[in-house]
């Protein structure tokens, strides 16, 4: 029995070249499926500065995934000429002289890993101290810290630090500066101080 409307008959060439077309889509949509597995959203990178005691401090949050990033905290002196004390100096510092840059979560972060510092720490001497205080190069410096949420909720980053000059004096230490963070499910955004 014929069936009243008979299926178009392709030449040879036309078939083979449907088939691979058919081919590469079932590829095609293979790989944008990627076996079901997603990445992690990043979010867009949380930042805050302020302003204190002479020095501007810039604070970023980025690669946040999850619930883990960095912390990158900048530390700029108004004033050419000025610097920081390092990361290990003592809290009361050499013979009372210095005050530790410091960047510490405390609330729903911790960290998750060492800090680094972008500038060598070199050794001073100090009018009326006996022994060097280590410090950074004149300038801006950078601590980038590994950090991570612990739950959603608030958090503080603590800030501590102190700038100076060889000719120009020291300016007032700041100790436990307080900024304010908040994680959650989307991400984390730094709050009012």
């Amino acid at each position: 029995m014929t069936s009243p409307h008979p299926a178009p008959h392709f030449p040879r060439a036309a078939r083979t070249n449907l088939a691979w077309a058919a081919a590469a889509l079932l590829l095609a949509a293979a790989s944008l499926t990627g076996c079901g597995q997603e990445s992690a959203p990043s979010h867009a990178a949380a930042v805050t500065e302020f302003n204190e005691n002479g020095v501007t401090v810039r604070l970023s949050v980025a690669d946040w995934k999850s619930d883990a990033g960095t912390l990158v905290a900048t530390f700029t002196p108004d004033e050419a000429g000025f610097h920081l004390y390092s990361t290990a100096l003592p809290a009361e510092g050499v013979e009372g002289v210095g005050r530790p840059t410091e960047v510490r979560p405390v609330g729903s972060l911790a960290t998750a890993g060492e800090m680094t510092v972008d500038k060598p720490v070199k050794s001073i001497k100090v009018p009326g101290v006996r022994a060097a205080v280590p410090v950074y190069p004149d300038g801006p410096v950078t601590l980038t810290l590994p950090i991570r949420a612990t739950a959603p909720g608030e958090a503080k980053v603590l800030i501590g630090y102190a700038s100076c000059s060889s000719t120009e004096g020291c300016t007032i230490p700041v100790a436990g500066r307080a900024v304010s963070l908040h994680t959650g499910e989307h991400g984390l955004a730094f709050g009012t101080s």
